[in-house]
């Protein structure tokens, strides 16, 4: 078949998204912390923005100028381009081609004072080591040995490479290796740079305060049956009591299997909720978290400039684009309230019976079932929802918590939160010596007329950071 050129007429239907649009729906999915620093970037950006104090009224009436929205839109209105009702459109199509046009962006910091620009600085285990290396008397061809070791040591505290491969490396001998590697593991945290678990414990019992001969003879002798909980096997190979057994294996649990686990803290992350849930009386009011967000209003000197008339042409023009984006961000600003207002007011209203007896008569939710109830689209909720926090008499949540799937409960259905709630209670209660397994927790949950498989059980349990039964198991 030949190729030709040809030059075809179609119509087609093609959802634009505006940059007015974009700034709507990225203020929507700001949480608080993120709309604080979006507003102070748009007021160095927009000169016809200004801070306004709560208290003072937004006209006066000796002022010919004042902030009322439908007043200031008709100043600087086009005709013949309608606005769009951007909360209620239904992007996901467009998001499938388009998504990557309104991602946040990150914040540019570039302008702040250079003090608050630096970020803190924290000691890891590395720096850590090397200091105490500039400190100790290791020099010459054995410092570069040291520090082929601790630049070969994991977040944890384990030497990741073998000695051989130091000595290849370094084109030295193994016996060299070994006896710098002794001098690093006197270094602090004890049991740093170890090849495995057994010299890391065996490092820490050698350095205790008040020697037990029990618990080194039973690391080097016994550590593979201490590993399965063989206290007989153990006591009858070191010819020791069985009260001596486990007395050296509850010294031995409270030394530290992972020397570096000090420095491997991340960053606190601060929750600032965007709501707050009060109880009065028998209902609940919803405030939105206003604290730190500036009250925006429009300049009245530049509002001065488009009434007298006697700007230039280009000044007016520059002052009336400026306006709409003004206008248009203290809109989205207020539909963003008004938004999250509303579903965290319909939360409220289907899960009313966890806001008055606790999480054990949380319900199952979906998305749909609040943008039903609002009339929005699921979009719009998943973003409202997204990141944001809220702060209730049970605590404080982000509002994704409060959809869940349902599990079969008799004739009705209960939320997944509820249930990891009392499998979290049976695993408190349990008896040390002898833990529910994920089969009898899924029977004792049937007796509750809550019907779940023992795997389900199992991703509940991890999903809490509970070990299995054969972990949480106390042999002494």
């Amino acid at each position: 078949m030949a190729l030709q050129i040809k030059q075809q007429l179609r119509q087609i239907q093609q959802l634009v998204m505006t940059p007015q649009l974009q700034q709507a729906i990225k203020l929507l999915q700001y949480n608080h912390l993120e709309m604080i620093g979006a507003l102070e970037q748009e007021l160095k950006e927009n000169p016809i923005l200004e801070i306004g104090i709560y208290d003072e009224p937004l006209a006066s009436k000796d002022e010919p100028f004042h902030n009322d929205l439908g007043t200031l839109e008709e100043m600087v209105s086009e005709p013949g381009k309608p606005e769009a009702d951007f909360f209620d459109i239904d992007w996901e199509n467009y998001l499938e081609t388009y998504g990557a046009d309104y991602l946040p962006k990150q914040r540019d910091f570039s302008e702040l004072n250079p003090l608050e620009n630096m970020a803190t600085y924290k000691t890891n285990l590395f720096r850590y080591l090397l200091e105490q290396l500039q400190f100790s008397r290791i020099e010459g061809t054995d410092r570069q040995i040291a520090l082929e070791i601790i630049g070969n040591v994991t977040d944890q505290g384990y030497l990741d490479i073998a000695v051989e491969d130091i000595a290849g490396n370094l084109s030295v001998s193994n016996e060299e290796v070994e006896r710098v590697l002794a001098m690093v593991q006197e270094f602090e945290p004890r049991g740093v740079a170890s090849r495995d678990l057994q010299e890391c414990l065996t490092i820490q019992a050698r350095h205790m305060d008040v020697p037990n001969h029990n618990v080194l003879n039973l690391l080097e002798n016994a550590f593979d049956l201490l590993q399965i909980g063989k206290f007989e096997q153990i006591a009858r190979k070191l010819k020791i009591s069985l009260e001596e057994t486990h007395e050296a294996a509850k010294i031995i649990s409270k030394f530290e299997p992972k020397p570096g686990r000090p420095f491997m803290a991340t960053d606190t992350v601060y929750v600032e909720p965007d709501i707050f849930v009060f109880k009065t009386g028998k209902d609940y009011s919803v405030v939105v978290n206003d604290d730190g967000l500036p009250r925006l209003k429009i300049s009245a000197m530049f509002q001065k400039e488009l009434y007298n008339g006697s700007s230039n042409p280009r000044a007016k023009e520059y002052i009336q684009e400026k306006m709409r984006s003004a206008i248009w961000l203290i809109k989205s600003i207020h539909q963003r309230q008004r938004t999250i207002y509303k579903t965290t007011k319909s939360i409220i209203k289907f899960q009313r019976d966890f806001f008055d007896k606790g999480i054990d008569y949380l319900k199952p939710l979906v998305l749909k079932d609040v943008a039903d109830d609002i009339e929005m689209h699921e979009s719009t909720i998943s973003r409202v929802t997204t990141n944001k926090y809220v702060h209730t008499p049970r605590g404080v949540f982000e509002l994704k918590f409060f959809f869940n799937a349902g599990i079969k409960h008799g004739n009705e259905a209960i939320a997944s939160e509820s249930v990891k709630n009392q499998i979290s209670r049976i695993v408190k209660g349990e008896d040390p010596k002898k833990p529910v397994s994920d089969k009898e927790i899924a029977d004792y949950l049937s007796k509750s007329e809550i019907v779940i498989a023992r795997r389900t059980v199992a991703k509940y349990r991890d999903m809490l950071g509970i070990p299995p039964s054969s972990k949480r198991k106390k042999k002494f």
